[in-house]
């Protein structure tokens, strides 16, 4: 079998995702980076190579430019609660920014419903620089939430409404208390259905049959919104909860401890107490910070002062950066780390943010935001430092090919 064309690309300073390396070689071969090497390598693109960025939060392709507002599909209006919808069924991939997207280095975005709705649906990684939805997804991560003002200010809309932060999170417990109430009935009739079905004399062939009708009436107990919320409280996957002002970051840390949550703080704009960080630190939270540089329109985000990204850099936890495009445009996402710079993070943690913590917040970090030998081979070639005021990449790798 003949072996596949390699790639190579001489890096006159390589940025692996946690550091700056110096010159190197890099090898790609069938998608993914086989070798990193100190010696010098006939190459085919040469220049500054980092990993492609990523972007955590996004509703890339839901909100399209150049679309009157009433196009947009980012929040549907028939219900608080959603949980079954996918994101991706609203995108259109000729939305333009994807284009202007990936010619920023930024080709892979995670896209949620976005923030009307109490509980907006799930939350999916996409390539930014593919043709169509058939070769967009990556992962099936998570879910999306929306805690303060955002669900109580959409009393205009279809469904039951509540106009209060109380009686919001009232429906959203009570939600979450009547399924899992309903999971537990349905796991009792299981129990002792199956001890009866125990105590007959049975063949070994007839009672496999009788346990896999009993597994089935079981799965038929619960609504396709049922399992989706069953699939959110069980832990395995991460809700992104979207959540501004510190009385909701406490109600967000009371949410997870209450029903053990795998969850993601999103925003956390209008934080400027420190200790809330460290709160969000101490309970494992990851915090996806955005966006930076935008129009407060809303009282929750009377306190987003720029400091804000010093006190999260200062507290140490686990923290990437998101754009919410089109808030801040998906092409923007370098420009929104000056703010940390700002706060006295050093170039190499910037660009980290974009790239292995963006990864590794979206469970990717197995796969994306690296540069060593295993990893996909999505990267960047810039033509001089990446945070000088016009640079740009080059070259774009994306999983192995040359796209531009």
């Amino acid at each position: 079998m003949a072996k596949s064309k390699q790639l190579i690309i001489r890096a006159s300073e390589l940025f692996d995702g946690e550091r700056l390396c110096g010159k190197r070689s890099v090898v790609v071969e069938d998608g993914k980076i086989v070798d990193v090497l100190s010696k010098a390598l006939k190459a085919d693109y040469e220049g500054i190579v980092t990993p492609a960025f990523i972007d955590p939060h996004s509703h890339i392709g839901m909100f399209r430019a150049g679309e009157p507002d009433g196009e947009q599909e980012g929040n549907d209006h028939i219900a608080q609660i959603t949980p079954a919808h996918d994101p991706l069924d609203s995108v259109y991939f000729d939305d333009r920014t994807f284009q202007e997207a990936v010619a920023a280095g930024v080709l892979y975005s995670c896209i949620i419903p976005g923030s009307g709705n109490l509980f907006g649906g799930r939350a999916k990684v996409i390539r930014n620089f593919v043709r169509h939805r058939g070769e967009a997804e990556v992962l099936d991560f998570g879910y999306k939430m929306a805690l303060g003002h955002n669900p109580r200010a959409t009393t205009g809309w279809r469904g039951q409404r509540p106009n209060t932060r109380m009686g919001v999170y009232a429906m959203l417990e009570k939600e979450f208390d009547e399924v899992l109430r309903k999971l537990e009935k349905a796991e009792l009739d299981q129990d002792r259905k199956y001890s009866e079905l125990k105590e007959k004399s049975l063949s070994e062939e007839v009672f496999a049959e009788r346990s896999e009708q009993l597994e089935r009436e079981f799965s038929l107990t619960f609504t396709s919104d049922d399992m989706f919320l069953l699939d959110a409280l069980s832990g395995n996957k991460t809700i992104k909860i979207h959540v501004h002002k510190e009385d909701d970051v406490l109600y967000l840390l009371h949410l997870k401890e209450k029903y053990d949550l795998k969850v993601s703080a999103e925003h956390c704009g209008a934080v400027h107490n420190i200790e809330i960080f460290r709160m969000l630190k101490k309970a494992g939270v990851p915090v996806v910070f955005g966006p930076l540089g935008g129009y407060d329109y809303k009282t929750e985000l009377r306190h987003a002062y720029a400091e804000n990204a010093g006190l999260l850099y200062k507290c140490g936890g686990l923290f990437g950066l998101m754009t919410d495009h089109p808030v801040i445009h998906a092409s923007g996402l370098r420009e929104s780390t000056r703010f940390f710079l700002h706060a006295g993070m050093k170039e190499e943690e910037a660009l980290s943010l974009l790239t292995k913590r963006n990864a590794e917040i979206i469970g990717l970090g197995d796969y994306l935001g690296s540069i060593e030998s295993g990893k996909v081979a999505s990267l960047l070639v810039w033509d001089r430092e990446p945070f000088h005021l016009a640079a740009k990449p080059t070259v774009v790798v994306a999983e192995g090919k040359v796209i531009s």
